[in-house]
C-alpha cells in the first residue's frame, strides 16, 4: 500500500480544486476580510507574507494596500491560480513561493507582516510554524491569523472536529482562541487583538469546494441529524445541512 505524508495529502486536496477556491464567496469575501484590509492600509511599505494563500483572496487585499505580497503555499495548482489571477487584477506587487509553513524559506527578520487566512488549521505543527513566523518577522513585526474557531466547549469542539475530517481528510484541528492565545505565547509572539465572529457556512457549496465523497457527505448528514439540541442550536444547524461556526482574528507581534 501507498504511504502518503500529512503535506502529501494537503497537496492533493486542494491542488484540484484551486478554481472552486477562487470564486468561493466565503473565502472571496467576509467581515475579516474588510477587517484585514483596513490593518494594511496603515502599513504602505510593508512587504507582506501570505502564508497557505490557497487561491490568493487575502493576498490580493493586501497587495492593493501594500509594498510586496509574496503568496506562499503547498499547493502549486493553487499557486498557478493566483499567479493567473493576480495578472487578471492588475497587481504587479504579488510573488508566489511553494513551501509548507513549518520550514519558511525566507531570511530571518525580513518580512513586515505575515497574514494567514483559512490555512492554520491544516497546518501538521502549528507551534513549529509560529516559531517559523517569529523567525521571519522583523522585531516590532506583526501576524494576522484568521480561521474557524472550536467554541471550546468540549461536546461541540468534538462535533465541529468531526464533521471537518470527514469533510476534508487533510483538516488537522480547529482551536480555540484560548489555545491560540497559548500557542502564540509559546512561540514568543504576544497578542494585541482578538476579534470573535461568525460565519454561514452552504453546505452544498461546503462538500462541493472539496469534493467530498459521497459517502462521507452521508456519513456528515447522518452525523448532523443525531445531533444534540445543544448542537443544533449553538451551530445553527439547518434542515439542508448548512450551519455557523466561530472564527477568530487575532494579531499578534514580534517584541
Amino acid at each position: 500500500m501507498t504511504t502518503h505524508s500529512h503535506h502529501d495529502n494537503i497537496s492533493k486536496q486542494f491542488s484540484s480544486q484551486a478554481s472552486a477556491y477562487l470564486t468561493s464567496q466565503v473565502h472571496a469575501s467576509g467581515r475579516d476580510l474588510e477587517r484585514l484590509q483596513a490593518r494594511l492600509a496603515l502599513s504602505p511599505e510593508a512587504n507582506v507574507l501570505d502564508i497557505g494563500c490557497g487561491a490568493g483572496h487575502a493576498s490580493f487585499i493586501a497587495a492593493a494596500e501594500v509594498k510586496a505580497v509574496i503568496a506562499y503555499d503547498l499547493s502549486e495548482k493553487m499557486l498557478e491560480t493566483v499567479h493567473h489571477a493576480a495578472q487578471d487584477r492588475g497587481l504587479t506587487n504579488v510573488e508566489t513561493r511553494q513551501g509548507i509553513a513549518e520550514s519558511l524559506p525566507f531570511g530571518d527578520d525580513s518580512v513586515d507582516i505575515v497574514i494567514s487566512r483559512y490555512s492554520a488549521h491544516h497546518w501538521q505543527d502549528v507551534g513549529q510554524a509560529l516559531r517559523e513566523i517569529k523567525r521571519v518577522l522583523r522585531p516590532g513585526g506583526k501576524a494576522i491569523v484568521m480561521d474557524i474557531m472550536s467554541p471550546g466547549n468540549a461536546v461541540l469542539d468534538i462535533w465541529l472536529q468531526t464533521i471537518e475530517a470527514l469533510r476534508d481528510t487533510s483538516h488537522v484541528r480547529n482551536y480555540s482562541s484560548g489555545e491560540w492565545a497559548s500557542m502564540f505565547s509559546e512561540a514568543g509572539l504576544f497578542t494585541a487583538s482578538v476579534i470573535n465572529d461568525r460565519v454561514v457556512l452552504d453546505y452544498e457549496s461546503w462538500i462541493a469546494r472539496m469534493r467530498t465523497p459521497e459517502r462521507l457527505a452521508t456519513a456528515i448528514r447522518l452525523y448532523q441529524e443525531s445531533a444534540s439540541q445543544a448542537v443544533q442550536r449553538y451551530f445553527e444547524l439547518q434542515e439542508d445541512g448548512s450551519f455557523t461556526s466561530d472564527t477568530i482574528m487575532i494579531e499578534v507581534y514580534k517584541p
